[in-house]
């Protein structure tokens, strides 16, 4: 029985890591080929992705082990340039084992939202009596997606103010993103509108406050696992300050994006849309934290994240990217709310992670462990010199650009002797 659960793998060299992952998502040798590559997008794909295209920017991409959601073993994709995430969401899916995450994405529907300036006063009432007849015409623009069971359910309108209606599309995406289908159907039924109100339609397009889109990640962490009883209870108060503070909350936040962003980015999907969405559901009610943790009667961890996950498998750069394809794959997903699932359990491990660390050793003692390597690199080392000059600043307890360019120079004043 394969598992996540693979020690040493971050000591491995990338060829091992590899193999390791190839065996594990059963890729070919082709895809195994493309992963060792370094260059997974071909120029003639870039340019038909955006435009002026006259390279690529590449990030490195890591795999997280242990994570383990709904019972299943899996390794996480994660694209990102920040040190420690990786290694970060690899220790927390270790310690919440052998349960791992609990986790469950609600109905993929998006709201497009059309605009209409000076309805008539009984404008909401004339919308709601024409209801069916608008979405009819909305899912006349996308048979396909009707004929998977998608397409829009319902309607809602409201008055935004004397002069101003809003109208609701609310559409079930089925395993899309779902930007360009709804704003067809937004663009589509505005000319209706106009009609039935006596306005004049404006905007027509999506919402990235995904409010019927909801993912939720569940875990449990057993106080031996994490330290004990005290740890527990210190994280407990570094979330209370999350709540009650807004300036905080932010950074919360952010740390659960960490590993949100780099599942998301790993996939092609849109993560400034899945940013949007976090943080305005996050305001809501005045700013907090997307997560919640409480210490359970027999003195455990338990955590929970809710928050809206629009993403898609297939579509835009998903389908495009060779990587996002084979990020996929690694991970076995074939439906967009499989991705949400493990993209919730991410970022809630992220965000334990990051608590645990500050309510105890502080965030940098872990971080600048590896962030000495990265200075290292900017100091002029190279090859077997980056891992002692950061080994040394570790020592040292001094990460400092200065001190990696003075142990560098001893290094080579050394060899020269």
């Amino acid at each position: 029985m394969k598992s996540s659960r693979i020690p040493g793998f971050y000591k491995m060299p990338i060829e091992e890591r590899v193999r390791i992952v190839k065996e594990f998502a059963g890729l070919s040798d082709e895809e195994e080929k493309l992963l060792l590559s370094f260059h997974a997008l071909p120029a003639e794909i870039a340019d038909r992705m955006i435009e002026n295209v006259v390279s690529s920017m590449q990030l490195p991409l890591g795999i997280a082990t242990n994570f383990i959601i709904n019972g299943k073993e899996m390794l996480v994709p994660m694209a990102i340039e920040e040190t420690s995430v990786v290694a970060a969401a690899s220790n927390a899916a270790k310690m919440a084992r052998p349960d791992g995450f609990k986790a469950k994405a609600g109905e993929p529907v998006m709201i497009g939202q059309i605009q209409i300036l000076n309805p008539s006063k009984d404008a909401v009432e004339k919308i709601m009596e024409r209801k069916n007849d608008i979405i009819e015409l909305a899912n006349a623009q996308d048979k396909i997606l009707v004929n998977l069971g998608g397409g829009t359910k319902d309607i809602e309108a409201r008055m935004l103010s004397n002069d101003m209606l809003v109208v609701h599309l609310l559409v079930d995406v089925r395993d899309a993103m779902g930007a360009n289908a709804v704003n067809t159907m937004a663009e589509a039924v505005a000319p209706l509108l106009e009609k039935i109100t006596g306005g004049k339609a404006l905007l027509r397009i999506i919402s990235n406050l995904a409010i019927h889109r909801l993912a939720k990640a569940e875990v449990i962490y057993k106080k031996e696992a994490i330290g004990g009883e005290e740890v527990v209870d210190k994280i407990v108060k570094a979330y209370e300050f999350a709540f009650l503070d807004k300036f905080r909350a932010a950074t919360h936040n952010k740390g659960i994006m960490n590993g949100i962003d780099a599942v998301a980015i790993a996939t092609g999907n849109d993560w400034r849309a899945i940013e949007a969405g976090a943080h305005s559901y996050a305001a809501i009610n005045g700013y907090k934290p997307l997560t919640t943790w409480k210490k359970t009667e027999d003195g455990n961890l338990y955590g929970k994240l809710e928050m809206p996950l629009a993403v898609g498998i297939i579509g835009g750069a998903t389908k495009v990217h060779p990587m996002a394809r084979l990020s996929l794959k690694i991970m076995g997903i074939d439906k967009a709310s499989q991705l949400a699932e493990v993209m919730a359990s991410v970022g809630l491990a992220q965000n334990f992670a990051a608590l645990r660390a500050l309510a105890t050793k502080g965030i940098q003692a872990g971080h600048m462990k590896l962030h000495a390597q990265n200075i290292a690199v900017m100091a002029g080392a190279k090859g077997e010199e980056i891992d002692i000059v950061a080994k040394k600043m570790v020592e040292m307890g001094k990460i400092r650009m200065d001190i990696a360019q003075e142990i560098l120079n001893e290094i080579r004043k050394n060899k020269k002797v």
